[in-house]
């Protein structure tokens, strides 16, 4: 590596933004309240919890706490905070004379962490991995890096119209195949029934089927679960492949991308730095909340009214993105303000930590999840209720809240990010700290 590229190596802890460290420390503990059912029960499970862990008492609770404050929030800010990752890492080097080579090492970055990807949903056993699709449309974001705010947040919101216009279509759809179904109950007999409506009951059936995991499924993919390890590698490749293929370009360019490009735009505007007033956080508390509470409410009581049917999560999926960005505002904004706060300097400083070993922290909640819930390990998986994911998931926390803090007091960076920094640059970077005695 030439003398220019020693100057643009990894961000120094000086260097650092708290803010966002906390943030971000934030949504990966956040992150896991909602990837835990995908950890310990079956797919689809982690949207209806009449498929597997239970959806009554303290199970539906949590599934009402989760719809209401928690799904998509963590993952939108996680993927806002990587777009502010973009601008942090190739401003500062521009800064420094970086010219050429700033690309080089950004798109080197991105393909790596692609691979990262691919090894953490095959081989580490989470078909929820985010890492491919953060690679996969980080690789778009570097031409944004000097963008203003307003045309970030136009082409944020162009996106995730589209993708709402696009689920909107979906659901039209799909409803006409439900209308197809309930007109073919009422022929006498099956060679009666025109065509047309055969191929949309046909339609709608196998929608159900795949939705509503019927329970022989449930427990022929529980019990492949508790198998051993290269078994579970093969059980889940079709999962894996399907949801970073088809799933990922169907579906991340309105969710992932947007929200990148709106986490850049944010950024710029000082949101996520804590440097605006109370009153302006205040602000987005109240407007955020307000109305994404709001929607969320309607979508949980939609579902809730019809027992969980298919049908209504379809309906309820139609304002699904106006609840999520508006309650992650709110989010934000909570944050925001603890940031400015001296108050539990303690905990800040934990969250901080846990955000600067991210990757690390992330990939352990898969290594330990796999451990407790396959037959690599404990063999767990379908054994626990909803609401008992969540002893799992708060003992996770109280772990990598304790441990981050003190790993980068003698490390300047957690294993993997190390690791992925080594790869970056193409050279190894300096892991312990000094530790004055």
């Amino acid at each position: 590596m030439n003398q220019n590229l020693n100057q643009l190596g990894p961000v120094s802890g000086t260097e650092r933004i708290k803010s966002l460290d906390v943030l971000r420390g934030v949504a990966l503990l956040g992150i896991l309240l909602m990837n835990i059912t995908g950890f310990g029960l079956v797919f689809w499970a982690y949207v209806d919890p009449t498929i597997q862990g239970g959806s009554e008492g303290y199970n539906l609770y949590v599934w009402i706490m989760n719809n209401m404050f928690f799904e998509g929030t963590m993952r939108a800010m996680f993927s806002m905070l990587f777009g502010v990752g973009m601008v942090l890492m190739t401003s500062r080097m521009i800064k420094k004379g970086g010219g050429l080579e700033v690309a080089d090492i950004y798109y080197r970055r991105t393909i790596w962490l692609l691979i990262f990807g691919v090894i953490h949903g095959y081989l580490i056993l989470w078909v929820g991995d985010i890492l491919f699709a953060y690679g996969l449309y980080g690789l778009f974001l570097f031409p944004f890096r000097d963008t203003s705010p307003k045309k970030l947040i136009i082409a944020a919101a162009v996106l995730t119209l589209i993708g709402m216009s696009l689920g909107a279509y979906e659901y039209s759809k799909n409803m006409k195949y439900l209308e197809q179904y309930k007109l073919a109950q009422t022929y006498s007999g099956e060679a009666a029934i025109p065509e047309d409506i055969k191929n949309g009951s046909t339609a709608w059936e196998a929608i159900v089927s795949e939705l509503k995991t019927p329970p022989k499924e449930v427990k022929e993919n529980t019990e492949s679960m508790h198998k051993g390890y290269f078994d579970i590698v093969l059980f889940l490749a079709p999962v894996n492949r399907f949801l970073q293929s088809e799933y990922n370009y169907d579906y991340n360019p309105w969710d992932i991308l947007a929200m990148m490009l709106l986490g850049i735009a944010l950024y710029k505007l000082r949101v996520i730095t804590a440097e605006l007033s109370y009153k302006s956080y205040l602000t987005m508390i109240i407007a955020g909340y307000g109305i994404g509470l709001s929607v969320n409410y309607y979508e949980t009581m939609t579902v809730l009214n019809n027992d969980f049917s298919v049908e209504a999560f379809q309906k309820a999926g139609l304002t699904y993105a106006i609840g999520r960005i508006a309650v992650s505002f709110g989010h934000i904004g909570l944050v925001m303000i603890f940031c400015k706060l001296n108050i539990i300097t303690i905990l800040k400083n934990s969250l901080a930590a846990v955000g600067r070993m991210a990757l690390t922290n992330y990939i352990m909640h898969s290594v330990i999840c796999a451990v407790i819930f396959t037959g690599i390990g404990f063999s767990m998986f379908g054994k626990l209720q909803r609401y008992e994911l969540y002893y799992v998931v708060i003992s996770i926390w109280i772990v990598q809240l304790i441990i981050s803090p003190i790993w980068l007091k003698y490390y300047r960076f957690g294993p993997l990010e190390w690791l992925w920094r080594t790869l970056t640059y193409k050279q190894v970077q300096p892991f312990k700290r000094r530790v004055s005695k």
